[in-house]
């Protein structure tokens, strides 16, 4: 989840923090407009690509990144992060919907899918509550429970399911099945492709991957977001093989039929948006499946909400950190009210708030005009719209997922050490062969045997295994025992964050006593240290001199061989 570090550096003359107040609104009214514009560009596609990849109609997801711009951005204080639907809740959403006997796109937006798709959205209301109330019980800390290869290995799977999903689309095809039996139907799929839909795929999927790589040697073109590209090239496609009118064509022999059915369906008047509105079907709770669909919507969204935010706070050129509980409350509110119109959850999403970061935002308010350019173009322009290629919007989807499970997510982990190499492959297999909650529940399950054989004691992982010594008034030492690893990592945080943080001190850990530190818990070690730079103040760790790391990486676990175990 993790973007690399950002290039941009607040102006060295300029000392003013910039806020998302009356007075910020005004002084950089400019700046976030512009970058509001440029993010409106790359939404606008990707609200639609997620929408009908997620079994809902393709103005839901547009219906979620206008509510999430003009209500979180009044209660969130996350400055740049901007909130929407996004792929990694493809999957979850899906996967409701066809809990509930709806298969989206698959064979046209039937009864049943209408049906589906309203029982999705109370299930949605739901998960959402539990979200404002996760926020408001200052419940954001859980979130750093899981360990941080198994949630890449879900990440990565949730880019393999994508992908494969979205293939089919790209192709113009009709394909069914889970991610591991249509990646075996590939072959297949590519002998019965829709010759002239294909073109319009391949062709954008190659501009999706190629356009980055320009923009890096030519610093004009840098600006111009991919997704952009993409419509100005399929659009005219879709115009010159007459999409808008269903016919016949011949190729090699062989007959194939297009037509509307290729374009992404969309009000054909202007103000035809407010027709679509959807109300939930709370009949949805009556049945059993609903409440594992809550609990995967609540867990996933959040997760993945709140290391998104976490993540652009890292990056932001100002340094201001953003408040996650305030933020899932946000969203969580957000959330409510998209589900009660028809949208799809939103989260803090992290590649359109790097781009928000890119272009030059300064405050919350370029979420706020992002949205607005939206409402203005699904009000004013659905039409135009409408002659979007569905291949273009699955070509977005499938360079998003490859994103996710990119060769380089393994390298990266590997580097980590060879276990955690083990646990980031075991979930990602486990999660395709079954779905996200068992998939994350099978990772940490391995996680914890790899902590057994590497000589952690079991009675050590789920409980608080540190003490406290103040040493004097600027100074806290915390002494860990026995084990410092993922599972027992939330009070150890807690007690560096309330003791160091918020009451300025510096803070000690010595680890001399512990059998094992684990990846997870160094990483995140690491990332508060950043914290604490930034206040001025210390976070040091002593003690690890007789661990020997499991891999040469700085964030690698370090177990204490057996020859110091009693000194």
């Amino acid at each position: 989840m993790d973007p690399n570090q950002s290039d941009s550096q607040p102006p060295s003359t300029q000392t003013e923090v910039p806020r998302g107040n009356a007075a910020g609104f005004k002084k950089y009214f400019s700046d976030d407009l512009i970058s509001g514009l440029l993010v409106f560009l790359i939404a606008l596609p990707l609200c639609l690509g997620i929408s009908l990849a997620s079994g809902f109609p393709p103005i839901a997801g547009i219906f979620t990144a206008i509510i999430g711009a003009l209500v979180t951005t009044f209660i969130s204080d996350s400055e740049l992060t901007i909130k929407g639907p996004a792929a990694g809740m493809i999957v979850i959403v899906l996967g409701c919907v066809t809990a509930f006997g709806g298969d989206g796109m698959t064979g046209g937006w039937s009864d049943a899918d209408v049906t589906a798709y309203k029982m999705t959205l109370a299930v949605l209301v739901v998960a959402s509550v539990i979200q404002v109330l996760f926020g408001v019980f200052k419940g954001g800390i859980l979130t750093e429970f899981f360990p941080v290869a198994a949630v890449h290995g879900m990440l990565a799977a949730i880019g393999v399911i994508i992908i494969a999903k979205q293939l089919p689309v790209a192709l113009g095809v009709t394909a069914n099945g889970g991610a591991l039996e249509l990646l075996q139907q590939v072959p297949t799929m590519i002998r019965n492709c829709n010759p002239e839909i294909a073109a319009i795929g391949l062709i954008s999927i190659i501009a999706m991957f190629v356009w980055p790589m320009i923009g890096k040697k030519i610093s004009l073109l840098r600006k111009i977001p991919s997704p952009v590209i993409v419509l100005l090239i399929a659009i005219p496609m879709g115009l010159a093989f007459d999409l808008t009118h269903e016919h016949h064509y011949e190729f090699q022999g062989q007959d194939y039929v297009v037509g509307e059915s290729f374009l992404v369906s969309m009000p054909d008047r202007i103000f035809g948006m407010f027709q679509e509105l959807t109300f939930p079907d709370f009949s949805a709770l009556t049945h059993p499946v609903a409440y594992k669909w809550i609990l995967m919507a609540f867990l996933i969204g959040s997760l993945e909400s709140l290391l998104s935010a976490k993540a652009i706070d890292f990056i932001d050129p100002y340094k201001r950190k953003s408040s996650m509980d305030r933020d899932i409350i946000a969203v969580g509110v957000g959330n409510v009210a998209v589900a009660f119109v028809g949208g799809l959850p939103m989260i803090s999403e992290i590649v359109r708030s790097r781009a928000n970061i890119d272009n030059g935002a300064k405050t919350r308010f370029s979420d706020f005009w992002h949205g607005i350019f939206l409402l203005v173009c699904v009000a004013f322009i659905p039409m135009f719209i409408h002659r979007i290629p569905l291949a273009a919007l699955a070509a977005m989807l499938i360079y998003t997922g490859s994103r996710l499970a990119h060769p380089s997510e393994f390298m990266n982990v590997w580097r980590t050490g060879r276990e955690q190499l083990l646990i980031f492959v075991v979930t990602l297999v486990a999660t395709l062969a079954t779905d996200l909650l068992i998939g994350i529940a099978i990772g940490i399950a391995t996680k914890l045997a790899i902590h057994v054989i590497n000589g952690a004691p079991m009675s050590s992982m789920f409980r608080r295994s540190f003490e406290t010594v103040s040493t004097d008034e600027h100074q806290i030492e915390i002494i860990a025992r026995d084990s410092a690893v993922f599972s027992n990592w939330i009070p150890l945080r807690r007690q560096i964050e309330t003791l160091g943080l918020m009451e300025n001190k510096n803070v000690t850990i010595d680890f001399s006593q512990t059998k094992l530190v684990d990846h997870s818990v160094m990483d995140k070690l690491h990332g508060l240290e950043s914290d604490f730079t930034q206040q001025g103040l210390t976070l040091t760790l002593v003690g690890l001199d007789h661990h020997k790391p499991l891999a040469n990486h700085e964030h690698a676990a370090r177990k204490r061989p057996r020859e110091f175990a009693d000194t």
